[in-house]
């Protein structure tokens, strides 16, 4: 089995994703996890994915000038962030895995996206958008937050969330935490 470690040597530590179709509410819903499990004093890390352009600095500003001059990467640092920006000039775009490896460690690393991975994912449900559940057709699925009621013929380990009851939600994710220290990503395994 493969193993990835971030650049300092240590793994970043498990790893879930939160998927659905777009307009689920999967930002809103990582965004009350981030809140309540960093306010907790967990450190947590995302990953997002997107399927357009990514642009941090307006076109004419320094860093984005270096990059158009032909720079594979750009940092940005400041004393409150930092940035990189690595251009891929036609190259594939890189793996999650490889993407995490470059992390710092963190309790636990939320992925928005990515439903094509074999990693455990959260999905969120809404039937009202009248999209196909996913849930239905990935057995990485191990938790359905909806706003509607359970359905009979779920599958068996699948936990089925309110998406109205963030509590329950955080209850949950601690709950999954706890009892997954290793999670694996793909062929990589995650400390």
């Amino acid at each position: 089995m493969l193993r990835t470690d971030s650049p300092n040597g240590a793994a970043p530590g498990p790893v879930l994703a939160v998927v659905g179709w777009s307009g689920s509410g999967k930002t809103t819903l990582l965004e009350h996890l981030v809140a309540g499990l960093s306010g907790a004093g967990l450190r947590v890390n995302i990953v997002k994915h997107s399927h357009h352009d990514i642009e941090l600095e307006p076109p004419r500003k320094d860093s984005a000038r270096l990059r158009l001059a032909g720079a594979a990467e750009v940092m940005i640092a400041s004393p409150y962030r930092i940035a990189i920006m690595r251009e891929l000039r036609a190259a594939p775009e890189p793996s999650l895995a490889e993407l995490l490896a470059r992390l710092s460690p963190a309790d636990l690393t939320l992925v928005e996206g990515y439903k094509w991975e074999a990693l455990p994912k959260l999905e969120v449900h809404r039937p009202a958008l009248d999209k196909p559940a996913l849930y239905l057709d990935d057995a990485t699925i191990v938790a359905v937050v909806s706003d509607v009621a359970r359905p009979a013929a779920l599958r068996a380990g699948v936990a089925w969330l309110d998406l109205n009851d963030v509590e329950a939600v955080l209850e949950w994710v601690g709950n999954w935490l706890a009892a997954n220290p290793q999670v694996l990503v793909g062929d990589v395994v995650k400390d």
